[in-house]
């Protein structure tokens, strides 16, 4: 009789484990591999560029001219409170491309050090901006 009853539990055992296994697998979140973001209406920035190049590149501006999201980005028609970040409404956003343009010719153009990852940066936002929306101009005096 105390074999059946050992046989018993160990089965009762195995299958509450079994159970709670299958029961909290419902609360684990999927571990599949995150699927690639694909970024919509790029461009200037290349077509693969990754989230965390894209979000240098945003957090560059934010530093070189000290504006945030909205400054380039116009807000979403479903949700004003959310960036529509593939909208071309904000005037901004293009000039940010033809000067994103323009410091990229300069740079090919006039220096030749590239970096780590083939590109030549030797002026960038920065350089004009200092961390303003709007460059001061300096006028030279000859």
């Amino acid at each position: 009789m105390k074999k059946i009853n050992f046989k018993y539990r160990k089965l009762c055992m195995v299958t509450a484990v079994i159970a709670a296994t299958l029961s909290l697998s419902a609360f684990i979140p999927n571990q599949e591999k995150p699927k690639e973001e694909k970024f919509s209406n790029l461009k200037v920035l290349p077509k693969n560029t990754t989230p965390d190049q894209l979000k240098a590149v945003m957090h560059d501006f934010n530093a070189s001219l000290g504006v945030k999201c909205g400054f380039c980005h116009a807000p979403s028609k479903d949700d004003p409170k959310k960036m529509d970040f593939a909208s071309d409404e904000n005037k901004h956003k293009n000039v940010a491309r033809d000067m994103m343009k323009m410091t990229a010719k300069i740079n090919k153009k006039y220096f030749h050090k590239t970096n780590k990852e083939g590109e030549i940066k030797a002026i960038s936002c920065k350089t004009c901006h200092n961390g303003q929306k709007h460059p001061e101009m300096k006028i030279a005096s000859l």
